[in-house]
């Protein structure tokens, strides 16, 4: 049995509980994921490479692309747009691959808006009080732009009933192994299978 296409797992978590390095992982450990790719006015930075890191737009190439409909989701971030190419996510999707997003609860509920057949899941800290030492130990914000992480945090939580899965990050190894085995239980989804080859 084949899946018809690949699944989008949409990855979300307030700051400082270790989505990225959670992500790290899990790429590093799976077969047929593949990690989306944003697009951005930004300029590159030193060793970053078009259609790598990013896929590098001008400011008039992203407003026609908003125009047409080509973003998952978007957002302007310090003066600069981001924004999820909707024919990269399909691409891949449509080779088989299972493709990785991972983003804000902003963008996860503008994606659901558009793709609500996405594995939706939410990474967080084992408590509040964890997630205030992350912060605090990563020591590149001041109290206030701390206790605004926090805050926030506080805001993300209350999103929790639009997705479909709770990820605890209390441990990195324990964690990736959470998500691996939300993704191949969602790849077993009957409706997810190509039928015709189903006994």
């Amino acid at each position: 049995m084949r899946l018809t296409k690949g699944n989008l797992i949409i990855l979300s978590g307030p700051s400082g509980v270790g989505k990225s390095t959670v992500c790290r992982a899990l790429l590093a450990q799976s077969n047929n994921l593949v990690l989306s790719i944003s697009a951005t006015t930004r300029q590159p930075r030193p060793g970053e490479l078009a259609g790598r890191e990013y896929f590098f737009y001008s400011p008039e190439k992203f407003a026609e692309a908003l125009k047409q409909n080509a973003f998952l989701e978007w957002a302007e971030v310090f003066g600069n747009y981001y924004g999820t190419p909707r024919a990269y996510v399909e691409k891949v999707l449509a080779q088989g691959q299972d493709c990785l997003l991972e983003i804000d609860v902003q963008g996860a509920l503008q994606v659901k808006a558009q793709w609500p057949e996405g594995i939706f899941v939410f990474l967080v800290p084992p408590s509040q009080e964890e997630l205030k030492k992350r912060i605090t130990l990563r020591a590149t914000e001041n109290e206030v732009e701390r206790q605004k992480r926090l805050n926030q945090a506080q805001i993300e939580l209350s999103y929790l009933s639009e997705y479909d899965y709770l990820v605890v990050n209390d441990d990195l190894a324990a964690a990736v192994k959470k998500l691996q085995a939300i993704i191949i239980a969602e790849r077993c989804r009957l409706s997810r299978l190509d039928r015709k080859e189903v006994f």
